[in-house]
């Protein structure tokens, strides 16, 4: 098939340290490539794929310090995707609503993937209005707040099974991977392992946006031996991180919609003790690879049990549950059905 990726331009794909999306956009490319398919990446210029790279910007947007507006370049990307779409038999963006009042008026059939949360409430009326859209949601529970939008598949993200294994480590310390930010917690990591007398090395990204949060509260629980900060990490050092992790804590307060470095985790061995919101017992096999704990007591019973768990159990769980191939081929169902059910315009709700 002749497929479009359409990322968004923030990070490259895949990014050089965090960014969810692009990464797991990287690894649907790579894969589809793998599958024999004729697949066009529209994404930043120092993506790195072995599909064909439509540069929509020369960097991720992140690391261009002289842009002011990121909706410039995303808006001239998706007129140079409009402009080729008669060239593909689909469209996937990963790009949240931003393609539906366009692309909803042409012929190519069109998939979005939805990355993010949904419980927004000016989201609600965008689905209403855009009802024909197919979508696929990344967990059952991402669906919830809008229920009257059209989601035709879930399909949970996968990893390549070679990127993150499993390394000779005696874990010695808790891990915290991901953003330091008020819905992921991570002062919750922080009396987690204070009350379970393991140290903590957390390994994240601080954005513009939580600085203050970072500040004002985390900083000051930051003491260097028991609490670490050791910023942000790429894939190439994930491996040796989450392998000397008795387990991975993922606290958070919000509706993940997902939560990559759940299967991150996995694929190292690594346990996971997370509370029960958005996607986790969807992800989580409770008992097999990690634990779901309600509150902070509960975490912090689960850390000698996760210390119990079969690391090589849980890898084999990983693999049976979330590859990339596993992604890719579920994708493919789906564009083929796409294909076939193509109509001449998708008409927006009037």
């Amino acid at each position: 098939m002749r497929i479009a990726q359409i990322a968004p331009l923030t990070e490259a794909v895949p990014p050089r340290l965090y960014g969810g999306t692009e990464r797991v956009v990287s690894y649907i490319t790579e894969e589809l490539v793998r599958l024999g398919h004729d697949v066009t990446l529209f994404a930043s210029g120092d993506s790195v794929t072995s599909a064909r790279l439509h540069a929509g910007w020369p960097t991720g947007l992140r690391f261009d310090a002289g842009l002011r507006d990121f909706q410039a370049p995303h808006t001239l990307m998706l007129e140079t995707v409009f402009d080729q779409a008669d060239d593909f038999d689909v469209l996937h963006f990963h790009m949240d609503y931003w393609p539906f009042a366009l692309f909803s008026r042409q012929d190519t059939p069109i998939v979005t993937t939805l990355h993010g949360r949904l419980d927004l409430p000016e989201l609600e009326p965008i689905f209403d209005r855009f009802h024909r859209v197919p979508l696929v949601s990344i967990s059952d529970s991402q669906r919830l707040p809008v229920p009257r939008a059209n989601f035709v598949r879930t399909i949970y993200h996968g990893l390549p099974p070679d990127l993150l294994t499993p390394r000779p480590a005696k874990p010695a310390y808790l891990a915290f991977l991901g953003r330091i930010s008020p819905e992921k917690s991570p002062d919750r990591a922080i009396r987690i392992a204070r009350r379970a007398g393991i140290p903590l090395k957390m390994a994240a990204k601080i954005d513009r946006v939580d600085e203050a949060y970072y500040r004002e509260r985390i900083r000051p629980m930051i003491d260097g031996r028991h609490v670490e900060l050791i910023g942000e990490i790429g894939d190439s050092e994930k491996s040796e991180f989450l392998s000397g992790a008795v387990a991975l804590l993922t606290p958070i307060d919000w509706p993940e919609p997902f939560g990559l470095v759940m299967i991150e985790a996995m694929a190292c061995g690594t346990p996971v003790i997370a509370f029960n919101r958005g996607s986790v017992p969807e992800v989580v096999d409770h008992g097999l690879t990690g634990f779901i704990v309600q509150d902070e007591p509960g975490a912090v019973a689960a850390v000698p049990l996760a210390a119990g768990l079969s690391r090589a159990a849980i890898r084999r769980r990983f693999e049976q549950r979330f590859t990339a191939r596993r992604m890719a081929e579920q994708y493919v169902a789906l564009y083929g059905a796409l294909a076939r059910e193509r109509r001449p315009l998708l008409r927006v709700a009037t």
